[in-house]
C-alpha cells in the first residue's frame, strides 16, 4: 500500500505537467491545411490576373503595332517585381518597423528557414498587435507578392504606346520600393499609421487594396499621363483597339482571378472569404450592367469594350469593401462605380485634357476612391468583431467614413508626388519617351525587334 502511495505521489506531478503541456499545445496556433490550400489557390489566381489577364486586357485595347510591347510590359513587370519583393519590398511593407515603413529584418527573405512550417504571426513581438495566421509565412509573402506585381502593371495602361522599355524598368523598380511598399505598410501592417487610425478615428478599412492597389496605381497613372504627354496623333489619328476579343478574354480572366484577390484576402477559408466572393460577383455584374446602360443612353449603342470596362470598374470598387459589406451594399457600389467610371473614362478625361491611354485613372483611380469611401458608409460591424470590440472595429458611419477620406487623401498625395519625382529622375537618367518617329513605327519593332504578322 505504501509503495502504491509513493508511486502515486511521484506520478501526480508528472500528470499535471503533461496536462499543462497538452493545454499549451492545444492553445498554440497551428497550420490549417484547408486555409493553406485556399491561399495557395488564391495566390495562383491573383498571378493569373497579371499574366495573362491584364496582359491580354491591355494588349487588346492598343493598336496592332504595340500589342507585343504592351504584353511585354506586364510580363517584364511580373519578373522584375518578384525579385524586388524578394530582396526588400516585402520587408519594407510587412515587418514591424515604425508607423511609416517596415525594417529590413526580412531583407532577401532573411529568417524564412527558421519557421518555414509554422503559422505566420504578422506583427510578431508586438503585444496586443499580433495577428496570428494559420498559413506559413512563405504563402503569405507569395500572396502579397502577386499584389505588388499587379499594382505597377496597372499603371502601364496610362502610358501605353510611348514609354521606353529601359525607362519602364527603372521607374517600376523605384516606384515599387518608394511608393507601393510604404503605402502597403501604412494600411496593412499592424504598426501602420492608417491601420492604427489617426485623429481619434478608427483604422482605415481596406480589405484587398482599394488604397494600396487601385488608388495608388490610378493616381500614378494620371501623373504619368500628364508628364509623358499625349500620344502622337491623339485626337486626329485612328487609335481604335486592334483586337477587342483579346481584351474580352483578358477581362474575363481578371473577373475570375479577382476571387483570389478579394476572397483570398481573408487569409483563411472561412465565412468572411465566402462573403467577399459573393459581394465581388454581385458588384462586378452590377457595374458591367450600369456602364452598359449608361453608354447605351449616352451614345446610342452598348459597346463590348464598355461592358468589360464596367466589369473591371466593379471589381475595383468592391475590392476595399469586399470583406466589410453585405450583398445589398455591394449592389449599390457596383451600380455607382459603373456609371461614375464611365463618366470619368469619357467626359472627365476630355475635360481635363490628358491622354490616359487605357483609362488606368478613370477606372482604377476613380473606382478605388468610390469603393474606399463607400466602405466607410456600408461597413458591417460583425465582420470585424473581436472579444474587446463585440460590435466590430470597422463600422459604417461618420467616423469610419472620415477615416476612409484620410486614407484616400494620403494615398493620392504620396503616390502622386513621389510618382512625379521618380518620373523626373528617370527622365534625367535614361529618358522617358521614345521619339516621334519610333512611336509612329510602333514599339513592337522599335523596342523588341518583333511584330505581329
Amino acid at each position: 500500500m505504501k509503495t502504491l502511495l509513493r508511486r502515486a505521489a511521484f506520478a501526480l506531478p508528472l500528470l499535471a505537467l503533461s496536462a499543462s503541456a497538452f493545454a499549451e499545445d492545444a492553445a498554440a496556433p497551428k497550420l490549417d491545411s484547408g486555409d493553406t490550400a485556399w491561399m495557395l489557390t488564391s495566390t495562383a489566381l491573383v498571378l493569373l490576373m497579371t499574366i495573362p489577364g491584364l496582359a491580354l486586357f491591355y494588349a487588346g485595347m492598343v493598336r496592332k503595332k504595340n500589342i507585343l510591347a504592351t504584353m511585354m510590359q506586364s510580363f517584364a513587370i511580373t519578373a522584375l517585381v518578384t525579385v524586388i519583393w524578394m530582396i526588400a519590398g516585402y520587408s519594407l511593407a510587412f515587418t514591424n518597423g515604425n508607423a511609416y515603413i517596415g525594417d529590413l529584418s526580412r531583407f532577401f527573405l532573411n529568417g524564412f528557414g527558421a519557421n518555414w512550417d509554422k503559422p505566420f504571426i504578422l506583427g510578431a513581438g508586438l503585444k496586443d498587435l499580433e495577428q496570428v495566421q494559420t498559413v506559413p509565412e512563405s504563402v503569405f509573402m507569395m500572396f502579397q507578392m502577386t499584389f505588388a506585381i499587379i499594382t505597377p502593371a496597372l499603371i502601364a495602361g496610362a502610358f501605353a504606346d510611348r514609354m521606353k522599355f529601359s525607362a519602364l524598368l527603372v521607374f517600376i523598380t523605384l516606384w515599387s520600393l518608394l511608393v507601393y511598399s510604404p503605402v502597403a505598410h501604412w494600411v496593412w501592417a499592424p504598426t501602420g499609421w492608417l491601420n492604427a487610425g489617426v485623429f481619434g478615428l478608427p483604422g482605415a478599412a481596406d480589405f484587398a487594396g482599394g488604397t494600396v492597389v487601385h488608388i495608388n496605381a490610378g493616381i500614378a497613372g494620371l501623373v504619368c499621363a500628364f508628364v509623358l504627354g499625349k500620344r502622337v496623333g491623339y485626337g486626329t489619328d485612328n487609335m481604335a483597339p486592334f483586337n477587342v476579343s483579346l481584351a474580352v478574354i483578358g477581362a474575363s480572366l481578371l473577373w475570375v482571378g479577382w476571387f483570389g484577390f478579394n476572397a483570398g484576402s481573408a487569409v483563411a477559408a472561412n465565412g468572411r472569404a465566402g462573403m467577399a466572393m459573393t459581394v465581388t460577383q454581385i458588384a462586378t455584374a452590377a457595374a458591367a450592367l450600369s456602364w452598359t446602360f449608361a453608354e447605351w443612353a449616352a451614345k446610342g449603342k452598348p459597346s463590348v469594350l464598355g461592358a468589360i470596362s464596367g466589369a473591371v470598374a466593379g471589381l475595383v470598387a468592391i475590392t476595399p469593401a469586399s470583406g466589410f459589406v453585405l450583398p445589398g451594399p455591394a449592389l449599390i457600389i457596383g451600380i455607382v462605380a459603373g456609371v461614375v467610371c464611365f463618366w470619368s473614362a469619357t467626359s472627365l478625361k476630355h475635360m481635363m485634357g490628358y491622354d490616359d491611354s487605357l483609362d488606368a485613372f478613370g477606372v482604377h483611380g476613380v473606382g478605388g476612391i468610390i469603393g474606399a469611401l463607400l466602405t466607410g458608409v456600408f461597413a458591417f460591424g460583425p465582420f470585424t468583431a473581436t472579444k474587446d470590440a463585440p460590435l466590430g472595429t470597422n463600422i459604417g458611419g461618420l467616423a469610419q467614413f472620415e477615416s476612409q477620406v484620410v486614407a484616400v487623401l494620403a494615398t493620392l498625395i504620396w503616390s502622386g508626388v513621389l510618382t512625379f519625382i521618380i518620373l523626373k529622375i528617370v527622365d534625367a537618367v535614361v529618358g522617358l519617351r521614345v521619339t516621334e518617329e519610333e512611336e509612329r513605327e510602333g514599339l513592337d519593332v522599335v523596342l523588341h525587334g518583333e511584330r505581329i504578322g
